[in-house]
């Protein structure tokens, strides 16, 4: 029965047609091409700024009533992410164990490989099929800023910036192959799985501490991926090349500009402490993953 499961799973996450021989291509992959990804975009900071305004226009005070619809968003975005890293973990080791040989004659080792993709990494096979999913989810995503438009008329230029970010670095990483991506997917999978498994606890209605698990969740994933991206750059430097190394070095001042806004609301909040009693509320709104 354990054997069964195993291999069923397996077959899923890293032996299915469509995962062996997936390859990222702007006229196969639906949203594969950069008209679309603009688009997406702007029709996502239109609608979120559209429907704010009607809201201050109609003086809306209360909440609207959304139902069990954001568990239900937080409980299957919980369940994409678990999948996703998952299918990503498998997925590496996968790969890994396929290119041994190579991996052996340029003296890499595995978690070389993960932050350093060598150079002429096409965007095929299980990796990017993963890769290509993450990108999906996140246009699922974005729903949540909607949520909090209705429920709490707040909407943020952080909230709308850092959302298209993520969305144009996850589309880079397939466009370029990019280095980095396999351990920044995991790294966030596993984060968003945390969070919206917690989102989901609280609405459904369960008891939960009042402590800053979003905000630490944010902070560390930010410090690890701010480590890793040094990695990449030492690697980059000292093996002679990574994969992908112009959308790395564009996404990296996308991510700092992020980091900067992030610490920057962070500090403002805790300026307030002392004069706001209201400071845990506040920051938990301040805070939440985009």
């Amino acid at each position: 029965m354990i054997f069964q499961l195993k291999e069923t799973l397996k077959y899923w996450l890293i032996d299915h047609p469509s995962i062996v021989w997936f390859r990222w291509s702007p006229t196969q992959s639906w949203g594969g091409t950069w008209p679309f990804l603009v688009t997406a975009i702007a029709a996502y900071i239109t609608a979120a700024l559209t429907l704010h305004i009607i809201l201050k226009i109609f003086k809306r005070s209360q909440a609207v009533r959304l139902g069990p619809i954001p568990a239900i968003h937080y409980l299957m975005m919980s369940l994409i992410s678990i999948t996703i890293f998952s299918g990503m973990l498998f997925s590496a080791a996968a790969e890994l164990h396929d290119t041994r040989w190579l991996l052996r004659r340029t003296k890499t080792t595995p978690f070389e490989w993960f932050l350093c993709f060598p150079l002429g990494m096409r965007p095929s096979g299980r990796v990017f099929f993963w890769s290509y999913i993450f990108y999906l989810s996140r246009f699922l995503h974005l729903f949540r800023t909607f949520f909090v438009i209705l429920r709490h008329r707040k909407l943020s230029f952080f909230r709308l910036f850092n959302n298209s970010i993520l969305l144009i670095s996850s589309f880079l990483w397939l466009e370029f192959s990019q280095s980095f991506q396999v351990l920044g997917i995991l790294l966030s999978t596993l984060v968003y799985c945390l969070v919206y498994g917690y989102r989901f606890w609280i609405e459904i209605g369960l008891p939960s501490k009042n402590f800053y698990f979003t905000v630490n969740c944010q902070m560390i994933l930010l410090g690890c991926n701010l480590v890793c991206h040094f990695g990449v750059l030492w690697l980059h430097l000292w093996r002679g090349g990574c994969n992908g190394i112009g959308a790395w070095v564009f996404n990296s001042v996308l991510n700092a500009a992020i980091l900067f806004l992030f610490l920057k609301s962070y500090v403002n909040v805790h300026c307030q402490k002392k004069n706001n009693s209201t400071y845990n509320s506040t920051c938990d709104q301040s805070f939440k993953l985009q």
